[in-house]
């Protein structure tokens, strides 16, 4: 691509955007269901935060060495060859990005709906229930294409939107935590006392204290990765990064940093300004709007809506900018459709971003994105290990690359990620079947269609 014009601001903004959407008002819910308790809720976010941030360090590595269109795509194309790299992009494709961005649509127009009713998933515009299109779909549709011709712009523009939303999500977590916090100091009886010795301890319905299993647990984190996902799109954009060798490690350790802590924060406004039971069985999980409820009364279920709106716009926008690069870097080496390497005057992916947001659209009407979405928990996992393995194979092959920058605490940083993800794998393999063996036939489902672009000239 030309000239770089993405600074560490631009940098860190898309970082934080990208991973700032509604799940962090959502996930706990279900979490705390499976894990019996505050201290294991929290326990798994503190986790959550670990691995992110070991991952993160890893990746700038990375990042640093080979600033690339393509980012992690290009990482495990060098490292392995480009069936690897490939079966990374088409999972991206085909649900991890695409996915994402029909989910995150569907979100911003189910919290519309609590501001204009209009927009509701049984106001059906053509078909019936089973199969239709409702007004949510529509917006979310809207939404998806309306962000796709923004970033048609060239990127700094894109940035510029990026920023300002990134801002505004940073600030409504902010503005969720210190209500919060007044609430409690105001409300002190309802503070809730942390017991460590029960942190690795989960009470059943008879009282009975049981040792809560690591597979469980594990298994159990899959809402706060997924929360705390999309921090490595800020890899696909390098190629346009400013000094990237110096400002991709930096946004990376700033933007995933900054986000753990707000999450964390989070976690704690929400189990000591809500009984423990009330979080577990949330309306609809919607753990943030019952936060505001109670600080605010009705009108807080409105102005969450608000927040939340602002949360995944922002998120749409950042996914949509920094999916697309990688399609630009996949059809340059052949293996995705050739219009997708043509850049428009403004130096951006135009027809990426246009096959981008026509999948996504699909799969908002499909209705089963979510599905695919639990589906490919595995393989994205699966692709974050093999990632940071890489930087083991790159620092054997290629001792006397240049490396500006080189992970804090190698090889344990990377090692422990390794280990922990790889456990997190095996118990998702064990507990959740149903999940991870079609997440894995994604992937695999891409040999065939590797070979298959590796021989066409499309």
């Amino acid at each position: 691509m030309g000239q770089k014009k993405l600074n560490l601001l631009d940098s860190t903004m898309l970082v934080m955007g990208s991973m700032i959407g509604s799940g962090i008002f959502i996930v706990s819910a279900g979490m705390g269901r499976d894990l019996g308790n505050p201290e294991n809720l929290m326990l798994a976010w503190i986790v959550t935060g670990i691995l992110t941030l070991f991952a993160a360090l890893s990746y700038a590595e990375l990042g640093a060495m080979m600033p690339k269109a393509g980012g992690q795509y290009v990482y495990l194309k060098e490292a392995y060859g480009k069936l690897y790299g490939f079966l990374y992009g088409w999972t991206l494709f085909t649900v991890i990005q695409t996915g994402t961005i029909a989910a995150v649509a569907v979100a911003f127009a189910r919290f519309t709906g609590v501001l204009l009713p209009w927009f509701s998933e049984d106001n059906l515009l053509l078909g019936n229930k089973g199969f239709g299109i409702s007004t949510v779909q529509l917006l979310g549709i809207v939404v998806v294409w309306l962000l796709t011709f923004s970033n048609f712009r060239a990127v700094k523009q894109g940035a510029l939107v990026q920023n300002v939303f990134t801002l505004s999500k940073i600030g409504a977590l902010l503005f969720v935590i210190i209500a919060g916090i007044v609430f409690i100091i105001n409300n002190p009886s309802g503070i809730y006392s942390f017991e460590l010795t029960r942190i690795w301890k989960v009470t059943d319905a008879n009282n009975l204290v049981q040792t809560l299993s690591f597979g469980v647990f594990a298994a159990a984190l899959v809402g706060s990765i997924f929360s705390s996902d999309a921090w490595n799109n800020i890899t696909f954009t390098s190629g346009e990064i400013d000094n990237p060798q110096k400002n991709l490690p930096k946004a990376l350790l700033l933007g995933t940093g900054g986000v753990t802590l707000l999450y964390l924060f989070c976690n704690w406004v929400f189990i000591n300004a809500i009984p423990f039971e009330s979080i577990q069985n949330a309306p609809s999980d919607r753990v943030g709007t019952l936060l505001m409820k109670t600080v605010f009364g009705n009108v807080g279920q409105m102005l969450m809506a608000l927040l939340i709106m602002v949360s995944t716009f922002g998120c749409i926008n950042g996914l949509t900018l920094s999916g697309s690069r990688v399609y630009y870097a996949m059809s340059k080496d052949g293996l995705f459709f050739k219009a997708a390497q043509q850049l428009n005057k403004n130096e951006a992916p135009q027809k990426a971003l246009i096959f981008q947001a026509i999948w996504t659209s699909i799969l908002t009407l499909s209705g089963s994105y979510g599905d695919l979405l639990d589906y490919v928990v595995f393989a994205v996992l699966l692709f974050y290990i093999l990632t940071v393995f890489a930087l083991f194979l790159f620092r054997f092959k290629k001792p006397t690359e240049e490396r500006p920058y080189k992970v804090w605490g190698y090889p344990f940083v990377p090692a422990i990620y390794i280990l922990l993800a790889s456990a997190i794998c095996i118990s998702l393999l064990v507990y959740k079947p149903n999940y991870t063996y079609p997440g894995l036939g994604i992937v695999l489902l891409g040999v065939p269609v590797y070979y298959w672009f590796a021989r066409q000239s499309i």
